[in-house]
């Protein structure tokens, strides 16, 4: 009698197993769907991933190929593009309101920063999600305008080894030059929606794209932009934007001599 207890047994354990592994493993797909659906609504931009790996045994996904396009207006090819970024889930969390994710790491993202007149592109990135953040009595109740109704909370999220490329935008287009980059600053926040007990994504996204953008536009990333950009032609970013605004004013030939000044150092040489 105990020897068919202990078989049965067995067989509940290897039909649990099975389910989880089953259920872990279409994770993924889940994972691409929702950030290839929602993540546009929330950054108002283009925005997707190629694929998703799960570990069957960790819960922890490998997004890969992570694109972040620039809002309507701006030139350049993408904001951000990543090979990869690793995400540590709380396998428990997963069918609960709020995800808990122990750690998302983001390595050597390549992040093109566009300055255009007053404003750049991932301070209008930061304003879509700042529109998309519920207010009011409703935000206790719908966790996004449009998105998934999960809250989120994160241990530690890391965006370390990062690369900013200047792009400039000017009369006629965007110039962007890949000898003008410069090392980003490590990034770690810690219990992002935890104090709240859950955030919404874009309560989330708006944390995460607030810190990107402070790191950006410090003195020491700008400074160091600057300084190459006027090793290579002399001229810097300020001298750029206002050649740029004095061009669409009509002010005059000192501005369209500087124009030409920086569009020869953005010319590609074979």
């Amino acid at each position: 009698m105990k020897k068919w207890i202990f078989i049965g047994l067995g067989a509940i354990v290897v039909l649990l197993v099975v389910v989880v592994v089953v259920g872990i493993s279409k994770l993924g797909p889940i994972v691409k769907m929702a950030v290839n659906t929602y993540g546009p609504k929330i950054t108002g931009t283009e925005l997707h991933v190629d694929d998703v790996g799960i570990s069957i045994f960790s819960a922890e996904a490998k997004l890969k190929k992570f694109f972040l396009g620039n809002p309507k207006g701006f030139k350049s090819p993408s904001a951000m593009k990543v090979g990869y970024i690793y995400v540590d889930v709380d396998e428990g969390s997963l069918t609960k309101d709020t995800i808990i994710i122990k750690k998302v790491e983001v390595v050597g993202p390549e992040i093109t920063y566009e300055k255009r007149g007053k404003t750049d592109n991932f301070k209008s990135i930061l304003n879509n999600v700042q529109k998309n953040i519920p207010k009011g009595e409703s935000a206790k109740k719908e966790p996004a305008k449009e998105g998934p109704g999960k809250q989120l909370i994160i241990n530690d999220f890391i965006l370390k080894n990062g690369k900013v490329n200047l792009a400039v935008a000017m009369p006629g287009g965007v110039l962007a030059d890949q000898e003008i980059k410069v090392d980003l600053p490590d990034i770690h926040l810690k219990d992002i929606g935890k104090k709240k007990g859950g955030a919404s994504p874009a309560e989330v996204a708006k944390e995460i794209f607030a810190a990107l953008h402070g790191k950006i536009t410090a003195p020491n990333v700008m400074g160091a932009l600057d300084d190459q950009l006027k090793k290579l032609g002399g001229v810097g970013v300020e001298t750029i934007e206002k050649a740029a605004t004095d061009v669409v004013k009509g002010a005059g030939k000192e501005a369209g001599s500087v124009t030409d000044k920086v569009k020869g150092l953005f010319e590609k040489k074979d």
